[in-house]
């Protein structure tokens, strides 16, 4: 029997198992869950406790942990310290929900253990979906036997030298460019109605979900088109299973906008995502939330093991050749992420600029 079988004999396929600490949010969280989530409720952090560490196979661990927290700062994070040094419950996702205005200090206490931090008033429709996120990434993302026990990837955690260098590089780049900046924002307003920096929502690291920023090059509301769109897609396939969607001759971009992403100047606020820490100079592109959701089976979801990136592996080495396929762009992504180093990356950084020059058909 194969490990995914196995995992399916155990535990309902898909099935989130939820730990909830708290009394505030918990019921309008039920009532708006997807049906394969169980949630198992508690007053006290007792009482979770003897819940966690009564658990001893990471089989029968809970997938995930969610916790309302206010005041007690230092027991939540000492029980985190514990589940994180137990073999049982070192991979459980933990979820911390914010009702005061201290988020600052919910960060330096528990940036270290956790997956998110949300803040009251909640986006229920972006907790759900990574709750998802998380269920997908753990039941069927790349797990291995090692000896007589499990063995589960973490979570990627950014290198310090290179967290350094996305620092470094990306504060002198915005300094230098601001003048850039400000003159592309003038010229984006002046061209069509609507905001200046086009907001998304993707999917980096370990499937976390984040806001992405680019200079708007498109119409108002131009997500909207997509599905109408579709035959346009290059990486459209005969059986519609593409993760990725690029439109040929997209009949959505604004007359600025085709200049930005010839010249790829509409990337440049992707700049400030990197001094935020959601993604990295080098590394796989951030997905958005209808494309990561194909890409959580075991051969594939190996991508989200490796940092999200302005550039990467497959634009410096495939950038306009029009044979790209969907399968060869997973590929590259997958062999990032097994083999990504600083050499890697500064190769990578080194080919990105002509790249750029490139007639662009990927």
């Amino acid at each position: 029997m194969d490990l995914l079988s196995e995992i399916k004999k155990d535990r309902k396929f898909l099935t989130i198992s939820l730990a909830y600490l708290g009394t505030k949010f918990v019921e309008e969280l039920d009532t708006q869950l997807h049906d394969d989530v169980d949630v198992v409720r508690f007053s006290s952090l007792a009482c979770l406790k003897a819940y966690i560490f009564g658990r001893q196979s990471v089989l029968s661990a809970p997938d995930i942990l969610m916790l309302e927290v206010e005041d007690e700062l230092g027991e939540i994070a000492q029980l985190l310290r514990e589940m994180r040094q137990n073999v049982a419950t070192k991979s459980t996702a933990v979820i911390i929900l914010g009702f005061k205005s201290n988020k600052s200090a919910l960060i330096n206490t528990f940036s270290e253990y956790v997956s998110d931090i949300y803040m009251y008033p909640f986006n229920l429709d972006n907790i759900q979906e990574r709750l998802m996120f998380i269920c997908k990434f753990k039941l069927l993302g790349e797990r291995s036997l090692k000896g007589d026990g499990w063995r589960i990837p973490g979570e990627y955690k950014l290198p310090l030298f290179k967290r350094l260098f996305d620092i470094v590089v990306s504060g002198t780049a915005l300094l230098i460019a601001s003048p850039i900046l400000l003159l592309i924002a003038l010229l984006v307003r002046l061209d069509s109605s609507g905001p200046v920096i086009y907001r998304s929502k993707r999917a980096g690291t370990g499937y976390r979900i984040f806001d992405f920023y680019k200079f708007r090059s498109m119409r108002v509301d131009a997500d909207k088109e997509l599905k109408s769109l579709a035959a346009l897609n290059q990486y459209g396939d005969s059986d519609g299973g593409s993760a990725f969607v690029k439109l040929k001759g997209d009949p959505r971009i604004t007359r600025i906008g085709a200049f930005l992403r010839k010249t790829s100047l509409d990337e440049l606020p992707q700049l400030f995502n990197v001094l935020r820490g959601d993604m990295s100079l080098v590394g796989n592109r951030p997905l958005p939330l209808y494309e990561a959701q194909m890409l959580t089976s075991d051969e594939w979801a190996k991508r989200f093991l490796g940092p999200a990136g302005i550039t990467g592996l497959w634009q410096v080495s495939k950038r306009g050749k029009a044979e790209m396929s969907d399968r060869e762009r997973r590929e590259l992504d997958n062999f990032y992420t097994e083999k990504l180093s600083f050499w890697m990356d500064l190769k990578i950084l080194l080919k990105t600029v002509p790249a750029l020059l490139q007639k662009e058909k990927v």
